[in-house]
């Protein structure tokens, strides 16, 4: 084949190739931003968590994308499972923790403007409520930081353990909605994730709790805790921070948050001060949820934590598993800055 019949043949080749690929473009067409221009709402996980995940969604590794499931749409997912949502983005000061140490951890939060929050509503006596857990739901801790004129929060933090954190900053900015952040944070060194069989019973400080109420998926789930000691019903619990207790839920997997208050207030003449604390909880799917109700009683705020599948409506509750250890918050203690 000369030179002038191999040209000829390329070209037409190269003709036949051009007119399949507009033909494919055509039939194809543009590509949709539909997708890309989803917004979130900041609902912040304040007492209901929505949406409809199936059970075991998420993965346990970063939670800054939006996880979560497809059912759970970028209008409806629950708080704390992105670092920027409705326009507002949790960034750390430094996103390393050192282990047995007390340090300071600091963070901002920055509006749509780019620019530092420094007006903030004050919630439950608090501007700014401060989550840290680790990523397998252990060394739970609910402090709250101090803000400078910049907008920069900081508070005394004590990790015991390496490993992979989750840190939810949860807070109303004054003229925006209540919102939770979440962002991963990492205690370099070997660690062995721990595994939690369902309990309804937790023991701190002689005082035993007892869970009761089932959690559905889509409902709103009246549960119960029962607070006693030494086998007697305390009945003079302290309010802290406006209520007899708080009650934070985190779904295994993926860390969705949920921040739950009890029904009615102290001194409001109708709820009693223990020993019975009673909740509303709606969370957004099957599966099973990390429960740790804050308390105050002596003048010391206690953590009982419990492990607790979902089930369905009217099932009776699971049976109680082995007391599940809880920590105990010392007045003045570094760590735990209630």
């Amino acid at each position: 084949m000369n030179t002038a019949t191999k040209l000829s043949a390329y070209g037409a080749a190269l003709a036949l190739l051009i007119t399949g690929a507009y033909a494919i473009g055509t039939a194809v067409g543009p590509l949709s931003t539909a997708t890309a221009d989803a917004s979130t709402s900041a609902d912040g996980g304040h007492g209901a968590m929505s949406g409809a995940a199936p059970a075991g969604a998420g993965a346990a590794g970063h939670g800054d994308s939006h996880s979560g499931t497809v059912a759970e749409t970028a209008s409806d997912l629950p708080g704390g499972l992105a670092s920027s949502r409705g326009g507002y983005t949790l960034t750390p000061t430094d996103p390393t923790l050192a282990t047995g140490t007390t340090d300071t951890f600091a963070f901002r939060i920055t509006g749509p403007d780019g620019a530092p929050v420094t007006a903030f509503d004050v919630e439950h006596d608090k501007r700014m409520h401060l989550i840290v857990v680790r990523r397998d739901t252990t060394g739970f801790q609910h402090v709250h930081p101090e803000m400078a004129a910049d907008g920069t929060w900081s508070v005394p933090l004590t990790v015991d353990t390496a490993g992979s954190y989750r840190a939810f900053a949860d807070f109303t900015p004054t003229g925006g909605p209540a919102t939770t952040l979440g962002v991963d944070l990492s205690a370099p060194g070997a660690f062995e994730p721990v595994a939690h069989t369902a309990s309804r019973t937790a023991q701190v400080d002689g005082y035993t709790v007892e869970l009761t109420g089932d959690l559905t998926a889509g409902q709103s789930s009246p549960v119960t805790l029962t607070v006693s000691r030494d086998g007697v019903p305390v009945t003079d619990l302290q309010p802290y921070l406006g209520a007899y207790g708080h009650l934070v839920a985190l779904r295994e997997g993926d860390l969705a948050y949920l921040h739950v208050h009890p029904e009615g207030a102290p001194g409001d003449g109708a709820t009693p001060a223990g020993p019975q604390i009673e909740f509303a909880a709606q969370v957004p799917s099957a599966g099973t949820y990390r429960l740790f109700l804050d308390f105050q009683h002596a003048g010391v705020v206690r953590t009982a934590e419990f492990t607790v599948p979902t089930g369905p409506a009217g099932s009776a509750p699971a049976p109680a598993a082995e007391p599940t250890p809880a920590h105990v918050d010392q007045p003045g203690s570094p760590s735990h800055g209630h």
